[in-house]
């Protein structure tokens, strides 16, 4: 009998062995994923999904000497290219002739969706190694994401075998199944340092402007904010706070912006205008949750690619400070 329990224990310690092995290795992978996003130089076409509706766009993108240059070119629909260089994006639209000059802020784009510090997504996810499949001609190690709670979505992932990078992303849903996903339908390594195609494609005929219609949001300081977000839900930190001047509004529009690593969260706060019907109540538009209500004359909106229960969560903990 004392053989048998020694054996049963035997069996269940190099069962838990081989899980937690299967996990460490599951976070190497997404880790060399992140690393190859931006250290690569690479070109393709990826497709976005959700639901029916799709577009493609081509991505060129190369790690060269000063720093991190990337292209994309919407390939469907009304044209548009997006340049970044390190953290200054400028997006070009060549239909109606306008051009705007902006940070990055928030999440970053496919394939460099995961943070550099692959650590601070283990606070709210459980990784899962899985088969090897082949997307876009090429093998890639599939790694799923499964959240410890109902405030974020999971992912699978599809990182190729030989350099790492991302190749395919899936958002799931509480039932694994997938809400939006981007892949790669096309994709070679570039080699040599010519940045030649580091410039939109414009007609030469037309006169590019500024867009006027549209302030960059500009940092907002601590002492602009007469709210804050109390009991932050877990795993979510602040990673910036801007506000806009939106033309026809009196007073500029209030940004947060949180993330837990993956999963971003913009909540949006302006007073209430006399005459204009508030929003209130909950959307869904794809993978995106919308949730509005007024707060002490304030507009809250809540906007992610989250579930419901994380944009109703965020709206209910804004507090604002009272007033002496």
């Amino acid at each position: 009998m004392l053989s048998r329990i020694w054996i049963s224990f035997f069996c269940l310690s190099l069962f838990a062995g081989s899980v937690f092995a299967s996990q460490d290795d599951a976070w190497l992978v997404l880790q060399k994923a992140s690393q190859a996003a931006h250290e690569l130089s690479y070109k393709g076409v990826f497709v976005y999904q959700s639901g029916s509706a799709s577009k493609s766009v081509q991505l060129t993108h190369m790690n060269y000497g000063q720093g991190e240059y990337a292209r994309m070119m919407v390939l469907d629909g009304s044209p548009r290219e997006v340049l970044s260089q390190g953290n200054d994006v400028s997006i070009y639209s060549p239909k109606n002739e306008k051009v705007v000059i902006e940070k990055k802020r928030g999440q970053s784009m496919f394939p460099a969706l995961l943070p550099n510090n692959i650590e601070i997504v283990k606070a709210c996810y459980q990784a899962q190694l899985g088969g090897v499949e082949r997307v876009g001609g090429r093998d890639a190690q599939v790694v799923t994401l499964t959240p410890k709670d109902q405030l974020r979505y999971g992912f699978k992932f599809w990182a190729d075998k030989e350099f790492g990078l991302l190749l395919k992303v899936a958002t799931l849903n509480d039932h694994a199944m997938p809400l939006e996903q981007i892949s790669f339908s096309q994709l070679t390594w570039m080699e040599g340092q010519n940045m030649d195609w580091f410039r939109p494609k414009l007609d030469p005929s037309k006169s590019y402007v500024m867009d006027g219609d549209t302030t960059p949001p500009v940092k907002a300081e601590a002492s602009e904010i007469d709210w804050a977000v109390t009991e932050l839900p877990h795993g979510y930190h602040k990673v910036d706070q801007v506000k806009q001047v939106v033309q026809g509004k009196n007073a500029p529009v209030m940004q947060m912006i949180f993330s837990d690593g993956l999963s971003s969260i913009s909540l949006f706060i302006e007073p209430l205008v006399k005459g204009v019907r508030p929003k209130v109540g909950h959307t869904m538009v794809g993978a995106t949750n919308f949730y509005a209500l007024v707060n002490d004359g304030h507009q809250v909106m809540v906007v992610g690619e989250v579930p419901e229960a994380a944009v109703t969560q965020f709206a209910n903990a804004v507090s604002f400070k009272s007033k002496k």
